[in-house]
């Protein structure tokens, strides 16, 4: 099996491209679905919860892939889980009951936890050194780049009827083929079954763990309070709204092809420094500008930033966890990446009982620089004390 080759390549990417399909795609869909169910008691709210529904179950059921992965291997769950993503996905298009419609996307996460795992870990499987860097940063801005192809493409059916959008989900059928004829299993994929060894990564792995969440409760506040927060500033107009949220992603694929660049310079805590600082600028530039333009430059900064420090987290991750538990440590990366996302408006939202939308990104602009400061400073101390002990060793 050649790695290197397009046609493994485009398929990861294909399948990575799963991922963020799962969650935005019905974005637009939200308001006439909304009106659809408006006789149901919590219609409108059980609609906006069908949006970040998915994430709940991707948490959930990435550890328990990641561990069934490492000990049955990586291909065997990955064919049943994109029939089901097209199932579950596509609920919204056949079924009339608004809870049967949750369940489908309940369904639709448990699936996505399960390529997620499968897709990082194979990418970690196939890759080693200066080239997971490279496919590492290309999965994230391929992600990116194909959020925006399928929140404009959901918007256009969306004008048709709200449950058109529902079939793009069928795209994990014309990637299946695909996954059987280029992705092979790795040999070295299946867990040893001796019980006499007890195998761990370091204890950092957790901090890049909790990390990995960390970013995605500041980060998804953009589109969850961004368009409120321009409403709030006289812009109107939901084209311009919908710009400014696609222009995140669009400067976060363009940092992440620029990754393996970057990291070529500099080490794991200094990308996620100037990753926190970029966001950090970026959020002070929206609380403090006022107009839609500096929205737009903290959007630009924020992106970049996020960009950068996705594909951080997940070679860090790839560069940690050994070989025979690839699989566990990939699904608990993909847990807590979802469960920062879940629970990002749970955290936040609050805060705006007490302070305005300003006000609130003001105070993550302050949060994410202490966060940038603690980074740059972990890189610090830890390269003197190599120094040091470089120092030791000669003497």
């Amino acid at each position: 099996m050649n790695t290197e080759s397009w046609q493994v390549k485009a398929t990861l990417l294909l399948v990575s491209s799963l991922t963020i399909m799962s969650m935005i795609t019905i974005s637009a869909s939200l308001p006439d679905m909304t009106i659809a169910f408006s006789e149901l008691s919590n219609g409108p709210a059980l609609v906006k919860l069908s949006l970040s529904f998915p994430a709940l179950f991707i948490a959930i059921i990435a550890v328990v892939a990641g561990l069934v992965i490492d000990r049955f291997g990586r291909l065997k769950l990955l064919g049943i889980a994109l029939v089901f993503y097209a199932i579950g996905g596509s609920s919204g298009y056949w079924l009339d009951n608004l809870y049967l419609i949750l369940a489908g996307r309940a369904l639709l996460g448990i699936c996505v936890g399960i390529t997620m795992t499968i897709v990082i870990t194979l990418v970690a499987d196939y890759y080693q050194g200066k080239s997971r860097q490279k496919f590492a940063g290309l999965q994230i801005a391929v992600m990116s780049i194909g959020g925006i192809v399928f929140v404009t493409l959901g918007g256009f059916l969306a004008d048709f009827n709200w449950r058109i959008p529902f079939l793009l989900y069928f795209f994990s059928i014309m990637v299946l083929p695909a996954t059987y004829l280029y992705l092979k299993e790795p040999k070295e994929s299946i867990l040893s079954q001796r019980s006499d060894v007890v195998i761990k990564s370091p204890p950092i792995i957790w901090l890049v763990f909790f990390n990995m969440m960390l970013m995605w409760i500041m980060f998804f506040i953009i589109p969850v309070q961004i368009p409120f927060y321009l409403k709030t500033i006289g812009v109107e107009t939901n084209a311009l709204i919908g710009i400014a949220i696609a222009s995140t992603t669009l400067f976060s694929a363009i940092s992440s092809f620029s990754f393996s660049s970057i990291k070529d310079k500099l080490s794991f805590q200094q990308i996620f420094g100037i990753g926190y600082l970029l966001m950090g600028f970026g959020f002070a530039s929206i609380a403090l500008g006022n107009s839609y333009s500096m929205v737009m430059v903290g959007m630009l900064l924020s992106g970049l930033g996020m960009g950068l420090m996705i594909p951080n987290a997940n070679v860090w991750i790839m560069h940690l966890a050994p070989p025979e538990i690839r699989g566990k440590e990939m699904g608990r990366l993909t847990t807590f990446w979802f469960m920062g996302q879940f629970i990002s408006p749970i955290v936040l939202l609050p805060f705006l009982n007490t302070f305005s939308h300003s006000q609130l990104f003001f105070l993550l602009a302050c949060v994410l620089v202490v966060l940038s400061i603690g980074f740059f400073g972990t890189h610090f101390w830890s390269s003197k004390s190599k120094k040091n002990n470089l120092v030791s060793q000669r003497f």
